[in-house]
């Protein structure tokens, strides 16, 4: 089942979206220790109005486990959503993360991280993800979904490919190279 997460859902949420994160979550916070990058992103899954809210978030639970997640907004958003995030690791871990550039851009609701549990891949999951995600940017009256995907990650870039998604263009994002794909609204 998928639905709306709630902050009761940190302790398994956070785990995903910094897995889905990779190595962006260290290039995001500036900090390299893991238990403080999780510590940061568990603060504000459980606040309202920021990037990482679980108010942007999906999850598929299964027997009360979640077992995947998905964080999406309105890209237009985007640095208004960053703002408390970025504020509160300059106050707390005096980081600059002021040249970090922007994934998404208005005019497209952004697909930000889609995680599955490691032990629950390959079940399908994450296309669920993906299909829910498509139907929330519809039902907030979006006409297009956007994401980026590594583009040393052929694997994603053939499910997203094979949804229905295309390459709008290529996008270079901390310090990474990423295909931007599309997928527009009838």
């Amino acid at each position: 089942m998928i639905r709306p997460a709630k902050p009761a859902d940190t302790e398994e949420v956070v785990p995903l979206i910094i897995q889905a994160m990779g190595k962006l979550a260290k290039k995001l916070t500036n900090v390299e220790d893991d238990e403080i990058i999780n510590k940061i992103f568990k603060h504000f899954f459980r606040q309202d109005n920021n990037q990482y809210s679980y108010e942007n978030t999906l999850v598929y639970e299964d027997e009360g486990k979640i077992l995947g997640s998905l964080n999406a907004y309105d890209g237009g958003k985007l640095l208004k959503l960053r703002l408390p995030f970025l504020a509160y690791l300059t106050e707390h871990y005096q980081a600059n993360n002021t040249g970090q550039g922007t994934e998404t851009q208005s005019g497209e609701f952004y697909l930000d991280t889609i995680s599955v549990n490691p032990n629950a891949q390959g079940k399908g999951i994450g296309k669920q993800l993906i299909k829910a995600g498509i139907d929330w940017a519809k039902q907030l009256g979006h006409h297009t979904v956007g994401l980026l995907v590594e583009q040393n990650n052929g694997r994603a870039l053939k499910l997203y490919q094979n949804m229905g998604f295309v390459t709008q263009n290529e996008k270079q994002f901390m310090g990474g190279r990423y295909h931007h794909m599309v997928f527009k609204l009838k």
